[in-house]
């Protein structure tokens, strides 16, 4: 799956660029640049890909959803929809604006299913932040339904599915603004890094200044720049992009491995008895990055991770005992451990998560297992990976 699995000259010369210049900071140095912008050469190459009017680089993808946020004018007293399988960062973002994360069921799509967002629907909602996990998307299409009909902004968190399309629109593209991560393990790395993309100029502008300590950047003289309001230091390095430079024009190729690679492996699991596959919208836009599929009890999941596991398959996900992905295992957020204290209103608004059931996602993602793809297989490989998995899986399902 990581782009840096194919690492090679395009991110070397875009490296180079930077260090023969010695200006690692993406504001500023003009003059001393020869030229080099790796941070609005990698904003543009993200409007072209994804068909959007802005993009913003950040630092981290966390740093996009919480700017991204910012930009939409979530905060105190507003309440975001999302759902319990996702990555921590998620309602981290939220916390961080103050805001109350709000959390609903999934459906065998493993994202936000649209009947528990309208559940979940109080006059404090601002935002519907579906998460489009591992690689595929959400239903867009009823999100957006219910967003319109209720006043709501959609904001896609498409840090895990770069690439992936609904319907011939990239993920991210779609609401009133996405964000992607490009860390060191997405199909796109800066090594560290994310975006906000939108097509609200004025969204754009007030992202652009946020994430750089409320910094108009209307000349070249920091200096002398003003600041309408205040912001954070949420900016990337020459450095991240020169890399993200390099990777992103490989975009289409890692797609198409990906999908390679994982139609061979989900080839050996079509017929196996009590073996179903992840609900896809739009199976056309796919970025691949995951086989996933539904086993018939948690049980059976649970062995055949621990089968998979022991046969040498590495890069098995048995979701329901991660403890970055899914609610279960969230004990700081149950127990609202946070490193400072946070906002009484905030805490006395925040749902009782140690007492909160998802009896409809335990059903669904204690019986989910995943397999990440590598660009970096060869042929021979992929085949005697999808025997071996084929093999495991059905001796698994038999036991």
């Amino acid at each position: 799956m990581p782009g840096f699995e194919l690492f090679d000259n395009m991110e070397r010369d875009q490296l180079r660029d930077v260090m023969d210049t010695g200006i690692l900071m993406r504001y500023g140095f003009s003059g001393l640049r020869k030229g080099h912008w790796k941070a609005c050469e990698m904003e543009a190459a993200l409007c072209r890909v994804a068909g959007v009017r802005h993009a913003l680089l950040l630092s981290s993808g966390t740093a996009a959803l919480t700017t991204a946020l910012a930009a939409l004018g979530v905060g105190a007293g507003d309440e975001v929809i999302l759902p319990p399988f996702t990555f921590v960062a998620s309602f981290e973002s939220i916390l961080a604006t103050g805001a109350v994360p709000v959390m609903a069921d999934i459906d065998e799509t493993l994202c936000l299913d649209p009947q528990a967002v309208r559940k979940a629907i109080t006059p404090r909602t601002k935002v519907v932040m579906p998460v489009h996990m591992c690689g595929a998307m959400a239903q867009l299409d009823e999100l957006q339904a219910v967003c319109r009909e209720h006043g709501l902004l959609l904001l896609e968190d498409a840090c895990q599915a770069f690439g992936a399309s609904f319907h011939g629109n990239m993920l991210g593209s779609i609401g009133n603004a996405g964000c992607y991560s490009f860390d060191f393990n997405k199909i796109v790395t800066c090594g560290e890094g994310g975006a906000v993309v939108t097509n609200d100029t004025a969204l754009y502008e007030r992202a652009d200044r946020y994430h750089d300590h409320g910094h108009d950047h209307r000349n070249d003289d920091r200096g002398a720049e003003d600041h309408p309001f205040a912001g954070y230091n949420y900016r990337i390095s020459e450095l991240h992009a020169a890399v993200g430079c390099g990777q992103i024009g490989k975009l289409e190729r890692f797609v198409a491995i990906h999908r390679q690679h994982k139609q061979v492996l989900k080839d050996a699991l079509e017929n196996l008895p009590g073996v179903t596959f992840r609900r896809l919208p739009d199976p056309a836009g796919d970025s691949a990055t995951f086989l996933t599929f539904f086993m018939p009890s948690e049980t059976a999941a649970r062995r055949t991770a621990t089968a998979l596991k022991a046969a040498g398959v590495d890069g098995v996900f048995h979701w329901y005992d991660n403890n970055w992905h899914y609610i279960r295992k969230w004990e700081h957020l149950k127990t609202r451990a946070f490193a400072h204290p946070l906002y009484k209103p905030l805490l006395d608004a925040m749902p009782d998560y140690a007492n909160t059931a998802f009896r409809q996602s335990d059903a669904i993602i204690s019986r989910t297992l995943s397999i990440a793809i590598k660009m970096g297989w060869t042929d021979d490989e992929v085949r005697t990976r999808a025997a071996l998995i084929r093999t495991t899986v059905q001796s698994s399902i038999t036991q």
